[in-house]
């Protein structure tokens, strides 16, 4: 059996990292679709029941690992709250932010 350096779990975190951004990503630009939906069809950004509900999943997937599951839901409280800034810029500022400053989608 190896044993890990420091720097080696470092440039593992690292590399964790560059996936969780990544994720982030995609999930923000199915927020921005999903405001893109809320703002045709007349619905309200803050939806508690929803955020209720996904919160409710996140902690029965922590279930699965080291972090716990209130730790898991304090982390997607502010995800949520980012998301929740995101669809507020597509429904209310008609800005979209998946077009770059020069209105180009990246």
């Amino acid at each position: 059996m190896t044993s890990s350096t420091l720097d080696d779990l470092r440039r593992d975190i690292d590399r964790v990292d560059e996936v969780l951004v990544r994720l982030l990503n995609e999930r923000a630009r199915c927020v921005c679709e999903v405001g893109r939906l809320k703002k045709e069809q007349g619905v309200d950004v803050y939806q508690p029941d929803r955020e209720k509900a996904v919160l409710e999943h996140v902690r029965s997937v922590a279930a699965e690992g080291p972090l716990g599951a209130e730790a898991v839901a304090r982390l997607f409280e502010r995800i949520i709250d980012e998301a929740r800034r995101l669809e507020r810029r597509v429904v209310h500022d008609g800005i979209d932010p998946l077009e770059g400053p020069d209105g180009i989608k990246g």
